[in-house]
Order: C-alpha cells, then sequence, then structure tokens
C-alpha cells in the first residue's frame, strides 16, 4: 500500500499539473445525460459477458447459474474498484465456492487465468492499434515489448503446466511437512483443473469470442462516455486507452486506480489533440461511470448473497419435523 500510495502520489502529479479545473467542471457539468445513460447500459452489458464467460470456464467441473456468476462478478469488480490489492479476485472466488460448492483454489485459478488471457488480449490490442495509428504515446510503445514477452510466456504456461504438474507433486513431497502435503496434493490438483479449462478446443474458441465482443463493448463505452462531454474519441484510440488502462493495472495501484488512470488518459490521448484539461475531465467522468454502474450492481450481489446465506443458515437451523 505504500507503494500504491507513493506512485499514485507521483502519476497524479506528473497528470494534473496545469490543469485548469474550472474548465474541468464546466465539460463535467455540460455532460449529456443521454449518453451517460448510453455508456451505463452497455457497461453493464460488458460486465454480464464478463459473467457469461467466466461462467464458460467454471462449468468444466460443475453447474454454475449465469446469475449466480453475474452477481459474484459484479461483488468482484466492486471489490477491486473499493479495496486494495485486487481483493475482488478473492471475493468473487468465495462466492462462487460457495453457492456452487466448486473448489476455491479451482476457482481462483480460472479467475486468475481469465485475468492473464485478458492481458494477453490486451496486448494484441496494442500492437494492433499502435500500427494503425499515426502519433505513438512512448511508454506504451516502450510496454508492448515486455508485456508481449509475458504475455507469451503465459500462453506457454497455461500449455505446457498441465503436462508438467508432477513436478508441483515431488516438490510438494520433497519440501512440506507431511501433515499437509494432502492438503496441498487437491490444492495443486484444482489449480492443474483451472488452468486444464483451456485445453477443450470448443470451450476456448467460445472464450476467445466472448473476449472479443467484450472488449469491442468497453471500447463503445469509451466512445459515448468522450461524446457525452463532447469529445471525439477515435475508435483506435479508444482500444489503446483500453490498453494502456488495462496493462497499467498491473501496477501497484490505491483503490480505483486513481493516479494510474489520470497519468494514462494523459499520455495517451493529449499526442492525438485533447488538451490535458479535457482528458482529465473525460477519465474522471469514466471513473465515475465505472464507480456508478460497479458499484450499484455489485453492492446488489453483495446483498443478495448475503440474504442467500441467511436464507440458507434458517433452513439448516430449522427443527425437523
Amino acid at each position: 500500500m505504500v507503494a500504491a500510495f507513493a506512485l499514485a502520489a507521483v502519476l497524479l502529479y506528473y497528470s494534473l499539473r496545469g490543469i485548469d479545473w474550472r474548465g474541468v467542471w464546466k465539460l463535467l457539468e455540460a455532460a449529456s445525460p443521454v449518453y451517460l445513460a448510453v455508456a451505463c447500459a452497455v457497461s453493464t452489458l460488458s460486465m454480464f459477458l464478463r459473467a457469461v464467460r467466466w461462467r464458460i470456464l467454471l462449468r468444466s467441473e460443475g453447474p454454475v447459474t449465469v446469475a449466480n456468476a453475474f452477481w459474484a462478478t459484479s461483488a468482484g469488480y466492486f471489490g477491486n474498484n473499493f479495496l486494495p490489492a485486487r481483493a475482488g479476485e478473492l471475493i468473487r472466488t468465495y462466492m462462487i465456492h460457495a453457492s456452487s460448492g466448486l473448489s476455491s483454489a479451482y476457482v481462483l485459478t480460472t479467475a486468475l487465468s481469465e485475468r492473464v488471457a485478458d492481458a494477453i488480449t490486451l496486448v494484441a490490442i496494442s500492437a494492433i492499434a499502435l500500427l494503425t495509428l499515426p502519433e505513438q504515446p512512448g511508454w506504451l510503445a516502450h510496454a508492448s515489448r515486455p508485456f508481449a514477452i509475458l504475455g507469451a510466456c503465459g500462453i506457454l504456461g497455461f500449455a505446457l503446466a498441465p503436462r508438467f504438474s508432477f513436478l508441483g507433486d515431488w516438490l510438494i513431497d520433497r519440501l512440506t511437512p507431511h501433515a499437509i502435503r494432502e492438503k496441498l496434493h487437491s490444492i495443486l490438483e484444482h489449480i492443474i483443473l483451472g488452468i486444464r479449462a483451456f485445453h477443450d478446443g470448443r470451450r476456448l474458441s467460445g472464450f476467445a469470442a466472448m473476449t472479443v465482443v467484450i472488449w469491442s463493448n468497453d471500447a463503445l463505452v469509451a466512445v459515448v462516455a468522450g461524446r457525452a462531454i463532447d469529445l471525439k474519441i477515435e475508435v483506435p484510440v479508444a482500444y489503446l486507452l483500453l490498453a494502456g488502462l488495462g496493462l497499467a493495472s498491473a501496477l501497484p495501484s490505491t483503490p480505483g486506480y486513481v493516479g494510474i488512470y489520470q497519468f494514462v488518459a494523459v499520455s495517451v490521448l493529449v499526442p492525438f489533440g485533447i488538451s490535458r484539461t479535457d482528458a482529465v475531465g473525460y477519465i474522471l467522468l469514466v471513473q465515475a461511470l465505472q464507480y456508478l454502474v460497479v458499484g450499484g450492481w455489485g453492492a446488489v450481489g453483495f446483498w443478495k448473497f448475503r440474504r442467500a446465506n441467511i436464507k440458507g443458515d434458517a433452513a439448516r437451523n430449522r427443527p425437523a419435523a
């Protein structure tokens, strides 16, 4: 957290110096309610599609309803936006584990694998966008190469991990106390099952198709949010911005990615003729919409999960007839 707040302070200083805050306020004050409503609706659709995509992986080991996947995804994104250290991944893992009975190690592996797949997709998006745009934000152009290497390592890991699971078993037998070996072997088995979810061709193709639709939807949200404040964000620039936001979020960050989002917006949008003031106003609007959509659906997800637990406890404690 110390590193995250220190980084946020440095990035905010760089991003916000020289900003005309009156101009930011006027920009946000004139935002079109219609475009904002459309952006919220499309953003909600993206969250729903992410839940459906995650369910593709989860169902390889057991039944998970679309509703449970959606509410867990919403609560998980809520956690990522409002809590440090991407705690939302643990939140959605626990909710699916509790509602479906699937192993928490398996569910968490699918959740993290989904994140790795998104990172690989963002690397591809940034590479294509950089090829089609005349201006190239320096840090993103330089960062795409190491991220591409990491993405290739991730693909290789997905492909080879199940074949070398015996090495994990060997290390557990050699390096861990006997009392916990059985538990560690079980956890490793479920982790490998989570990775194997990508090894089914039909499941992988469905996951890939959903990924394309999801990021296209997110690009549409970026464009519509710009139209709401009379900023013209071209589609390639929207994809580049999404790639920058996604890749930069891998850095230690404060809740809501404060500082990181402002830095990415200024460094990506300014080379395309958007002023620093407008770029900061735009990203503040995007973050506000994100808080509204994720916060709203996430709060409902937490409420429904708690209510289901209360009903379950009442049913278990009800005396037999």
